[in-house]
């Protein structure tokens, strides 16, 4: 988990806090919390361990924060906690946690130590098939007063065997109140447009609609659809547009802001629900067929893969705007 995330309990997901802390310690080894991105799963896990390692713990329900843990936790120095994820010069979109790092999980758990031990392993499913095998061994024979805990979006690419040993807690149940409650909270300024439209475009999320608030491309949509119309009817220019856009965001931000687009023509193609309800995508979707439109997105997923690579941004926007003319 990043440093940045500060640990707290979501409204949320209070329901699954008072289930784990009032069963404690009799609540099992291994845990997985899983949700969308967005929920707050890793603030959640990261409150949960400060509040198992806490030496006032007993006081009430939640860490008190000055106890000689919880500076340990602060400063990122608790002998008796350890973060598993993938390397930090390799946090490519399909990176894996590597076996060596769950092998050296053996003598941590089984060692005799003074309070809890906790291990948070994310995300769970860059576990590959030697490191779940591992893994196995671990949350089978744990030793005590021990915690392991899994953080997963998609919970359903672990392996069966490693799912069968947790126990499964949801942190992404968000009512439509909730949501609508934390938004007003923390966005006081969007109106109810606003924030239908960062939920659409958030799959649900809050926390991940704030993010998406914030972002660089979220103003830039209707911008980038008109020029996308100009591509296609007046058939010229490809480059001069490339280069506008290579200029006005990063190609992560304009990749996420083309995927969202992209994804609505072809659902107004299938006659389903748009996301950006604000925009005005004209006859843009008459001018594709769906074969057209989800070679594209085919097309897009690629390029992702080839910036991961080196290769040059501004040559992977220059051909999908080519792309998009030719059409």
């Amino acid at each position: 988990m990043s440093n940045d995330v500060i640990a707290q309990v979501y409204p949320w997901q209070k329901n699954v806090w008072d289930a784990l802390t009032g069963r404690f310690p009799k609540m099992g080894h291994g845990l997985l919390f899983y949700g969308k991105k967005g929920c707050g799963k890793d603030a959640f896990a990261q409150y949960f361990l400060t509040w198992i390692l806490c030496q006032n713990r007993q006081l009430k329900n939640q860490p008190c924060g000055e106890c000689g843990s919880c500076q340990w936790l602060k400063s990122d120095t608790h002998p008796n906690y350890v973060h598993i994820t993938t390397d930090e010069d390799n946090k490519k979109q399909n990176a894996k946690i590597k076996i060596d790092k769950i092998r050296d999980l053996q003598p941590f758990v089984q060692q005799t130590v003074d309070g809890w031990r906790v291990v948070v392993i994310e995300p769970a499913e860059a576990l590959n098939t030697a490191s779940a095998n591992a893994l196995l061994k671990t949350l089978e024979e744990p030793g005590d007063r021990t915690v392991i805990i899994l953080l997963a979006e998609h919970y359903l690419k672990l392996p069966a065997t490693i799912r069968s040993r947790l126990q499964h807690f949801a942190l992404d149940r968000i009512s439509a109140e909730q949501a609508e409650v934390y938004l007003q909270q923390n966005l006081p300024d969007a109106d109810l447009q606003m924030q239908q439209l960062l939920m659409n475009l958030s799959n649900q999320m809050p926390l991940q609609a704030i993010e998406l608030a914030r972002s660089e491309w979220i103003n830039l949509r209707q911008d980038f659809v008109n020029d996308w119309q100009k591509l296609v009817k007046q058939k010229n220019m490809p480059m001069a547009i490339a280069t506008k856009w290579n200029k006005a965001l990063s190609f992560s931000d304009f990749s996420q802001m083309f995927e969202y687009l992209l994804s609505d023509l072809i659902c107004v193609k299938l006659n389903q629900a748009i996301k950006n309800i604000d925009l005005n995508f004209s006859d843009l979707p008459d001018q594709y067929n769906l074969e057209s439109l989800f070679a594209i997105y085919t097309e897009l997923q690629q390029s992702k893969k080839f910036i991961e690579q080196n290769v040059q941004a501004n040559l992977v926007v220059d051909q999908l705007c080519i792309k998009l003319m030719n059409i």
